[in-house]
């Protein structure tokens, strides 16, 4: 069934129409308000908001009330330093959005991050939806499907904290819009927002270029391929450039990560060896799961290629999936870093929209059950960072 076969006809009753429209909204809001009602319940209603606002969270919020200069000294990096340049390892991005929505809610940061992320997982929703319908062989359900599963995969909790991660997946999920339908500006200027809320940000400018030159070679477009292509970087490079500039090195950003937090590229020596060791000894749950989840994003990456699924999607998927194999930091947070990688949930998206709507449900509700329990054992359990 395709996108346009499954949208109510002209002159169907208002309802209709209004569910077709809220789908993927209402979609993505059941799944988290499972995840968000299961953690109230395990972390107790008072603890709920402290744990929706901490680890990186405290960082981001704190950069929006008093900018990189006035973070106050007593944070400290994973090292236990603080210095005039650690908060800069933090892009500006949602920081500067949570800044700009505070008037709205009375200054009120912690109102305004979670309003922020509620928001951007919702645009997020609405940019995967249409990903599964836009796909060869897409469709509504595929996309609805699709919204599902990355509502519900198993660190999607960081969806609902003050992170990073819903603004960047809805900025990334209309970026691949932009390039599926080939509309350039729209896929330049998402990217180049996506550059200015994580370094993962490369990842889509890199599949947005990429496709935006295959489209100049292919002489279609005129001069839009050649505008959303160059655009795409502009936010990455700005804010390294700014970094570089006020740190007085090139590279140093870089150098941030690395001395603060402990983030560089090793050639995935670091995360060979944790699964050795989780496989030959690990009993937490955690371990498990994330080695689940990095063994499982081979595999999907794997079946994306077979599948033939469109290869600026591919790209995109490769380069997020790729960094966090091959750098050396904090083992905890790489399951939360493969949510951006959610094109690689479109075949499992794709296969259930053809099977009966009961199994696809069921899946659907088990996902979501799992992924709620996680999340909560994640924050008030598992004590190591996310």
């Amino acid at each position: 069934m395709t996108a346009a076969e499954s949208a109510p006809r002209a002159g169907a009753s208002a309802w209709p129409r209004l569910a077709y429209a809220l789908a993927p909204a209402g979609v993505y809001l059941g799944v988290r308000a499972v995840g968000v009602a299961v953690l109230a319940l395990m972390a107790g209603g008072s603890r709920l908001v402290p744990e929706l606002t901490s680890w990186d969270a405290s960082w981001l919020l704190a950069i929006a009330e008093h900018g990189y200069d006035g973070v106050p000294t007593d944070m400290l990096d994973a090292f236990g330093n603080h210095t005039p340049d650690t908060p800069l390892g933090f892009f500006p991005g949602y920081p500067a959005l949570v800044a700009a929505v505070a008037v709205l809610t009375a200054g009120n940061l912690v109102v305004a991050g979670l309003l922020v992320a509620a928001v951007a997982g919702v645009a997020a929703a609405y940019g995967t939806t249409r990903i599964g319908e836009l796909v060869p062989g897409g469709s509504r359900r595929t996309g609805l499907l699709l919204t599902a599963l990355f509502a519900a995969t198993p660190m999607s909790v960081v969806l609902s904290m003050a992170y990073t991660e819903a603004l960047f997946c809805a900025l990334v999920a209309w970026a691949l819009v932009g390039v599926l339908r080939e509309q350039w500006l729209l896929a330049g200027l998402c990217a180049a927002a996506a550059g200015l809320v994580r370094p993962t940000g490369s990842a889509v400018v890199a599949a947005v270029g990429l496709a935006a030159l295959a489209a100049v070679f292919g002489r279609r477009g005129g001069w839009r391929p050649w505008a959303g292509g160059l655009l795409a970087a502009t936010g990455l490079l700005g804010y390294l450039g700014w970094v570089a500039a006020r740190t007085g090195a090139l590279d140093g950003w870089f150098r941030i990560q690395r001395g603060g937090w402990g983030w560089y590229l090793d050639g995935g020596a670091a995360t060979a060896r944790y699964i050795g060791a989780v496989l030959a000894e690990g009993e937490r749950v955690f371990d498990a799961v994330t080695v689940l989840a990095l063994v499982g994003s081979i595999v999907l990456l794997g079946l994306a290629v077979t599948r033939q699924m469109p290869w600026p999607l591919v790209v995109y998927a490769a380069l997020v999936v790729l960094p966090v194999w091959g750098t050396h930091g904090l083992m905890n947070a790489k399951l939360r870093l493969l949510i951006p990688a959610f094109v690689l949930l479109l075949p499992v998206a794709s296969g259930l929209a053809v099977r009966r709507p009961g199994t696809a449900v069921a899946v659907v509700v088990a996902a979501t059950l799992a992924s709620a329990w996680f999340g909560g054992y994640a924050l008030t359990i598992w004590r190591y960072g996310i």
